[in-house]
């Protein structure tokens, strides 16, 4: 006898929100998921680019990927899906004032990495300080909410090979 058809489920409802009592301790869940920093950087017509971003995992060995979650606000969500290379810069622990540097885009006509050393991977700003870099290419996108999940193969990376890439953890899962 053969199985029945598998048949997908059906979406579930929509659901109301949760109590405020149940809200901060998930919240406070979340943030205790640790996560690594770094400075993703593309170039557009405007020139150098770069944000900070935490959610990134290695998604495959063969062909080397990694996914990344952008928030759909984000310029560099609009560059990868159009086929923007970027360079994903690993942090490492002595680099932590970078992450204020980087947490929000540069203001209009600045240069975002001003005063500190690059070398260039296809045109793109690697840093040389960082623990390590990959050179990646989206190849596909899901939608996750407020943010979107880009699949990049890795083109090119170097490790410098010294210092402990820095990983954070934040106070409240639901917010940067």
């Amino acid at each position: 006898m053969s199985p029945p058809p598998s048949r997908d489920p059906a979406p579930a409802p929509p659901q109301a929100p949760a109590p405020a009592e149940t809200i901060e301790p998930l919240a406070a869940a979340l943030g205790r998921i640790p996560s690594g920093l770094f400075v993703i950087a593309w170039r557009d017509g405007c020139g150098d680019r770069a944000m900070l971003a935490s959610w990134v995992m290695q998604a495959a060995f063969t062909p080397p990927m990694i996914s990344v979650a952008i928030a759909s606000s984000r310029d560099l969500l609009a560059a990868v899906s159009s086929g923007t290379d970027f360079v994903l810069n690993i942090v490492g622990e002595a680099h932590k004032p970078l992450a204020g540097r980087f947490s929000r885009p540069a203001a209009a006509g600045e240069e975002p990495f001003a005063g500190l050393a690059v070398e260039r991977v296809a045109g793109i700003a690697a840093l040389v300080d960082a623990v390590g870099w990959l050179h990646c290419r989206g190849v596909a996108r899901a939608e996750s909410g407020d943010h979107a999940v880009v699949i990049a193969r890795i083109l090119a990376g170097a490790s410098a090979g010294t210092g402990q890439p820095l990983v954070h953890l934040r106070r409240h899962g639901l917010r940067y």
